[in-house]
């Protein structure tokens, strides 16, 4: 016979372990007569009554499966996993912050925060000054402007006057780089290159001037799609001569540059491709504007010869020490052009980096001659 004691102790605990036996073990007919029975049950025998409801930790059965291991397979085991699960981590990383690593618009550090006056001086005899439009989804986009101004200082004054009509530099700067609003992205990127040609044909164009695109590395795969959006709009209809292309230190695109910096088969960045939001396509770019500048070109069937003196000029300027871009990439563009017909100019700047094509005499000098023979 039990006494009164377990009797309240069931009392009092009673809706506790009728609470903990539904919320473990899903019982939904219990009553109070069955949970008496358990709890008597569990006093006579002295077990408590929470035993039946307690699991084992995960990491004890985590351990349990390295120790059913021999111990000859546990390290390398363990060493495989970890290399895994990093691999696994920056895989995930490079897919998810791939606008950030392949763009770096607040690199370097406090760019988005200078100032155009700050440069003024260097910069003589071009003036520069900032315009801001809006790109094609309303972003606020700021631009930079160089005009060719030769100063001439006098005793007393300052006097500026402009030089060649046509001689105009434009600059712009995309969504999320100096002072633009938004964040970069291919998608943004094209729509707002889009708006910065749109102004400067509007604004600067003129019967008698030229059109020249300039892009360096990725600027070089915006420059190759805004030449393909352009020939789309106005070159296959007749209504403007072709604009000339200066591609500096280019690529053929982004899965290609994937391939080329992770050559080895066994590494997961080469398998990226699938995953990519950004690929400047160039060779697509290229090959779009190719297939039909052999074709007819006007309502009268006039087709573009390739010796024609109306044929797409391109310079194509690559660095012999490029730590990114490796020059098969240039050679590959250099072919792509070749083989659209287009008027191909190639140099390769001695000793420059990625960034000191330009910088150096040989691809400044390169530049200056390309633009004179326009």
């Amino acid at each position: 016979m039990l006494r009164q004691p377990p009797a309240v102790l069931v009392q009092r605990h009673g809706n506790g372990c009728f609470r903990r036996l539904r919320q473990y073990c899903q019982l939904r007919c219990y009553t109070a007569a069955p949970i008496a029975r358990i709890a008597s049950s569990a006093v006579r025998r002295n077990i408590p009554l929470t035993a039946n409801v307690s699991r084992a930790p995960r990491s004890t059965r985590s351990l349990s499966i390295l120790s059913s291991l021999p111990p000859m397979l546990v390290p390398p085991v363990v060493l495989m996993g970890l290399t895994v699960t990093l691999w696994l981590y920056k895989c995930a990383m490079m897919v998810v912050f791939q606008n950030k690593i392949i763009y770096m618009p607040s690199m370097p550090p406090f760019s988005r925060q200078e100032k155009i006056a700050t440069y003024e001086k260097v910069c003589r005899p071009v003036i520069w000054e900032e315009q801001r439009i809006n790109s094609l989804d309303g972003v606020e986009i700021a631009l930079c402007v160089g005009q060719n101004v030769a100063i001439m200082t006098g005793k007393k004054e300052e006097k500026q006057v402009k030089g060649p009509e046509g001689e105009v530099v434009i600059l712009y700067f995309q969504g999320g780089f100096w002072t633009s609003r938004g964040r970069a992205s291919q998608r943004g990127i094209e729509r707002d290159a889009v708006a910065a040609l749109n102004w400067a044909r509007k604004t600067y164009l003129r019967p008698n001037t030229r059109l020249v695109l300039w892009g360096q590395s990725i600027g070089a795969g915006v420059a190759t799609f805004l030449a393909a959006s352009h020939h789309r709009q106005h070159d296959c209809l007749g209504r403007s001569e072709p604009p000339a292309l200066i591609l500096e230190t280019p690529f053929v695109s982004v899965r290609s540059m994937l391939l080329a910096l992770y050559p080895q088969r066994w590494l997961p960045y080469r398998y990226l491709g699938p995953f990519l939001r950004n690929w400047w396509d160039s060779e697509e770019a290229l090959r779009s504007i190719s297939t039909t500048t052999t074709t007819t070109t006007t309502t009268t069937t006039t087709t573009t010869r390739p010796n024609g003196t109306d044929r797409r000029k391109v310079l194509v300027v690559s660095a012999e020490k490029d730590e990114l871009v490796p020059s098969e990439q240039a050679d590959a563009i250099e072919k792509l052009c070749i083989e659209g017909g287009m008027d191909v100019s190639r140099t390769r700047v001695r000793g420059a980096l990625h960034t000191e094509a330009t910088f150096r005499g040989d691809g400044r000098n390169a530049v200056v001659s390309f633009l004179k023979r326009l």
